[in-house]
């Protein structure tokens, strides 16, 4: 599998605001992201972590018409030239921490109400990656993004 790098970084604070970019964020093992709103005592499996690939939103935008930013697909990082389906299930870096992808982030209505008709249909199975966190570390704007092979 190939590398990747991430483009962007989201957070916010508030439930139903549009997530802030950030150049770079502290990540807690088991926990989530510094200063995101899901920043769990103890995080429900999957729930640490979110990504979405740049080209799952330019696919989106190509065949549906819709441009969704990465800050507005309400996941934390945005993802170029990797797959990220392909990390379900499979233990991957981003920068100094390491993860393991735990099931595909499909789109929900909830999203779509915050967005745009269409969402939900067009980002099916597109949606991105839940994902745990395994490590304290900090990831930033152009970390590379590679699955571990044991």
């Amino acid at each position: 599998m190939d590398a990747g790098r991430v483009e962007g970084i989201f957070v916010t604070a508030e439930h139903g605001a549009l997530p802030a970019p950030v150049e770079r964020v502290r990540a807690y093992a088991g926990r989530g992201l510094e200063g995101n709103r899901q920043l769990f005592d103890a995080a429900p499996p999957g729930q640490a972590l979110t990504l979405i690939a740049a080209e799952s939103l330019e696919r989106l935008e190509a065949e549906k018409g819709i441009s969704l930013s990465g800050a507005a697909s309400r996941r934390n990082v945005l993802t170029r030239g990797i797959d990220v389906n392909a990390l379900v299930g499979r233990r991957f870096r981003i920068g100094e921490i390491e993860c393991v992808g735990v099931e595909l982030c499909e789109p929900c209505a909830h999203l779509e109400s915050l967005t745009f008709p269409g969402v939900l249909a067009g980002l099916v199975h597109q949606a991105g990656l839940n994902a745990d966190i395994l490590n304290d570390g900090e990831i930033a704007v152009g970390d590379r993004i590679a699955a571990i092979d044991f």
